[in-house]
């Protein structure tokens, strides 16, 4: 019986984190910064991107940063999408960058899963965040608020 109830628990618990992954997969939140400013903590460092960083140049308007995987099948998916919204939109840059070989900007940046997508405004600040593949509506959205 108690072998049950352990079971039934874990499942329960199982279902549950499931559910929530799904929702809050890929769904582009405001960054650090847009919370901090919304909070009134705008003394705090800004996190920010720089093209040294990326060792590619920023879009003029944004820039999509993309950090992905060798394995990751969601990766692929993501390219193609923030690919055509950069071939829609013009100003912006996509920029993929692997995760493994850019550790420092993973840990610098908190990037705990692939694919994340960073949306940067002009200057490198991140103004959005997707954790897994963001749905093409929502990143045309995402760049609206910050191309304005």
């Amino acid at each position: 019986m108690t072998g049950a109830l352990i079971a039934a628990a874990v499942l329960i618990a199982a279902t549950a984190f499931g559910l929530v992954r799904r929702r809050r997969d890929g769904v582009l939140r405001a960054g650090r910064d847009a919370t901090r400013a919304r909070r009134g903590k705008d003394d705090e460092v800004a996190e920010t991107v720089r093209p040294e960083d990326l060792g590619a140049e920023l879009g003029a308007k944004a820039t999509l940063l993309q950090f992905s995987s060798a394995f990751c099948a969601p990766c692929r998916a993501t390219r193609r999408v923030l690919g055509e919204v950069t071939g829609m939109v013009d100003g912006v840059a996509h920029v993929e960058l692997d995760a493994e070989a850019h550790l420092d900007l993973v840990r610098r940046l908190n990037i705990v899963r692939t694919p994340t997508v960073l949306v940067l405004d002009p200057a490198g600040r991140v103004v959005r965040r997707a954790t897994g593949a963001p749905r093409k509506p929502d990143v045309i959205a995402a760049l609206g608020e910050v191309i304005r």
